[in-house]
């Protein structure tokens, strides 16, 4: 019994670890202006909010969107303001500085089976 209370503990434990370091991924990703590693935590569809339109895209298209949006603008880097989760989902609000000038983004991500998928991306101009 008491190896069983072990064992949901350490799993409990990595779960919790997992949950961060997806929304720390995104976040780095964001920094870097790294489209492809945004990617690799999209759902099926993301919702993508930009200045100039707003779509909900597949994955391959929603990659596309971001990486010409970081292109157009030139990423200078990313200050998160706040972050945190709320059952089972995770959420991230920060400052995207371009050479274009600063984005309030916001991305927000859900617990599927065991991974976090980012839903929600907003890139809104301050």
């Amino acid at each position: 019994m008491k190896h069983f209370f072990t064992l949901m503990a350490t799993g409990l434990i990595l779960s919790s670890f997992t949950l961060v370091l997806s929304i720390d991924d995104v976040v780095n990703a964001l920094k870097n202006g790294d489209s492809a590693q945004i990617a690799r935590y999209f759902d099926n569809t993301v919702e993508i909010t930009m200045p100039d339109k707003s779509n909900t895209y597949s994955k391959n298209q929603a990659e596309a969107v971001i990486r010409d949006f970081f292109n157009t603008n030139g990423v200078k880097g990313f200050d998160v303001i706040h972050k945190g989760e709320n059952a089972g989902s995770q959420y991230c609000i920060g400052t995207l500085v371009t050479k274009n000038g600063s984005f309030r983004t916001t991305v927000f991500m859900k617990q599927k089976n065991d991974k976090q998928l980012l839903q929600e991306i907003r890139f809104e101009t301050r």
